[in-house]
């Protein structure tokens, strides 16, 4: 890999040039910026978004430091499985090794189609099992705790706060919707508070629904409950037009869209300061959401939609934690559930 670029940066990811490179024949690996290439492919080619094409930038670049600069024609299926060993004697967690054998496959099959590669390396190449874990959800009465507290609440029908700060009802606002509608951290930062061409997703107060966009730029429509609904109103009242120009929903402090990780830390802090019994994060209450939905109604391709899943095996995850659920419940309270 002579010549290759120094690094790979979120900043890089965002600002490589559009146009590949043409001072090197179709069937050289040698002396070209390829990552750069294949970043700007999934950029502008495939529109991923900047965050994940810079994972897969680092992916790549830590690929290309453990292949100790080789060039990428030279790096085989034996050399492929040694790293994969490598990274797992590092104790890596199984799925990351999973997700950056992804990276370096899509990558080497892109390659591909550029030069005179003569196979994809990575495949064939599998992580290392790991073992199945199911999602955290909250119990209903702790999710109810943690995203209505009492001194939040609201007159009903009214959408006024008992004298709460703006901020509080931004907070609560986002909580509600969160759990309400099973929203992903990114789709509830990217809301407007109007709909517009541009806009990645909105309420619709009037069908109580919110449109957003989620992964590989899918749209979807999600109902909103009441009490969402009710939150949202009292946020909206009191809500300044943003500092930066935007229609977004949800601001910081400074009256900026705000950002997945600051909710990600309004919500931690919440959670700790309402007395939740475990650490809260964003995912969770879209878990909650998920596995609440399909204790009461049993619809598992309802959630599918709701959560914009594109394959039902991912839903299928939440009827596993729903009968982890009941063998609890079994187990309390059934006077023959534990041998004594």
């Amino acid at each position: 890999m002579a010549g290759a670029g120094a690094g790979v940066t979120a900043a890089t990811t965002a600002t490589v040039a559009t146009e590949p490179a043409t001072d090197f024949p179709a069937g050289s690996t040698a002396s070209r910026d390829w990552i750069a290439d294949y970043l700007a492919h999934l950029r502008h080619g495939r529109q991923l978004s900047n965050n994940t094409t810079a994972a897969y930038g680092r992916d790549l670049v830590e690929l290309r430091t453990l292949a100790d600069g080789r060039d990428w024609a030279d790096i085989d299926h034996f050399l492929i499985r040694r790293l994969t060993s490598k990274l797992h004697a590092r104790e890596l967690d199984p799925r990351s090794i999973a997700r950056k054998l992804s990276s370096w496959r899509g990558f080497f099959d892109w390659l591909g189609t550029q030069t005179t590669l003569a196979a994809n390396p990575v495949q064939g190449v599998r992580a290392p099992k790991c073992a199945k874990t199911l999602p955290r959800a909250l119990s209903v009465d702790d999710a109810m705790q943690l995203v209505a507290p009492v001194q939040m609440k609201l007159r009903a029908g009214t959408g006024e706060g008992h004298g709460a700060e703006p901020a509080e009802l931004c907070n609560r606002a986002m909580f509600e919707l969160l759990y309400s509608s099973g929203l992903r951290v990114s789709e509830l930062a990217g809301l407007d508070a109007i709909s517009g061409k541009d806009a990645l997703g909105w309420v619709v107060m009037e069908n109580r629904e919110v449109i957003v966009t989620g992964k590989g730029n899918k749209r979807r429509v999600v109902p909103v409950g009441r009490a969402a609904m009710d939150a949202l109103a009292a946020w909206l009242a009191v809500r300044p037009a943003p500092s930066d120009g935007s229609a977004a929903l949800f601001l910081s402090t400074r009256g900026t869209r705000v950002s997945p990780r600051v909710i990600q830390q309004r919500l931690q802090a919440h959670g700790v300061a309402s007395g939740a019994p475990v650490h809260v994060h964003p995912h969770m209450l879209r878990h909650s959401f998920a596995s609440h939905v399909l204790q009461s109604s049993g619809d598992l391709r309802a959630v599918q939609e709701m959560l914009g899943h594109s394959s039902i095996s991912s839903t299928q995850v939440y009827t596993s934690l729903d009968f982890q659920r009941l063998s609890e419940v079994y187990d309390k309270a059934h006077p023959r559930a534990k041998i004594k």
